[in-house]
């Protein structure tokens, strides 16, 4: 009897003593798994943080073509290198064209055109943030013709004398809305017509030009300046010509996503170091 008795109290600890170690290793179990979970989430809080601070924003601008050279050059660099978390892309063409592509929804940031007409438009329509519509810049129009003018042109109205003229087409090219306009109050727009090759935007006009595909053009004389190695300026549209003075207006687009970052850019071209940037490429101030 003492024998069975003693058995059973060895089978009792023995138990205990496996259902001590099982509650140990399980112990031993979930604290391990609590650990490499918590270590993973770590892991995983310090890379989504690590690649937040890598990311930029990115700004669309859609500006007129004779903007193209000063903007890539050196106003975007400029920006970018005083915000390193933004991306300026840069959409150019004439500033008609552009008013389409917004009013169908292209999601531009920025807007600066080269006449008060598109902007304007685009602002009535309620696609402008108007608080920060300005009017930046100046330019010229002025008569040019491939470098040896060989049909000797001297004055704008001498553009009568061309075989062949390129110009912007009035319709959405504000160039060619402002050439119209000179050459209509001189009395000469209805006579040229047949002589007329009408180009999409200024930069096309300068094309021809340069390459004497065109007698005569017509464009902004920044947009001369910069292949003033291939075209010669005659002259500038004459006094009076013009109603109005030749405006560029810049603002930022309405519920644009990102709005600091646009406002900022709109901004930095009103500083001085922006303005002496466009001055260099022809480019005055409004006053």
């Amino acid at each position: 009897m003492k024998k069975q008795v003693s058995m059973m109290m060895a089978a009792v600890l023995a138990a205990g003593v496996l259902a001590g170690c099982s509650g140990q290793t399980a112990e031993s179990t979930t604290a391990a798994e609590t650990t490499t979970a918590a270590e993973t989430t770590a892991a995983e809080t310090s890379a989504e943080a690590e690649a937040s601070a890598g990311e930029k924003t990115e700004i669309l601008v859609a500006a007129a073509a004779s903007l193209k050279n000063a903007y890539e050059d050196e106003l975007i660099p400029m920006f970018q290198a005083q915000y390193p978390g933004v991306t300026v892309k840069g959409t150019y063409d004439s500033s008609g064209k552009l008013q389409t592509q917004i009013e169908e929804g292209l999601e531009a940031d920025v807007f600066m055109s080269a006449a008060p007409k598109q902007m304007n438009a685009l602002n009535d329509e309620g696609l402008i943030n108007t608080d920060t519509m300005t009017d930046l810049l100046e330019n010229k129009i002025v008569l040019i013709v491939p470098t040896g003018n060989e049909k000797g042109l001297a004055a704008f109205e001498d553009i009568q004398k061309a075989d062949s003229i390129a110009l912007g087409d009035p319709a959405s090219v504000p160039a060619g809305q402002y050439a119209q306009e000179a050459l209509t109050s001189l009395g000469i727009w209805d006579g040229i017509q047949d002589k007329v090759s009408f180009g999409t935007n200024v930069t096309e006009v300068l094309n021809q030009v340069a390459a004497a595909s065109a007698d005569a053009g017509i464009v902004y004389a920044t947009d001369a300046a910069s292949m003033a190695d291939q075209v010669e300026v005659v002259a500038e549209a004459p006094e009076g010509s013009l109603a109005q003075k030749v405006i560029y207006p810049v603002a930022v687009v309405k519920n644009t996503a990102h709005e600091e970052e646009a406002e900022n850019f709109v901004n930095f071209l009103q500083t001085e170091e922006a303005m002496a940037v466009f001055e260099e490429y022809g480019f005055s101030a409004v006053k």
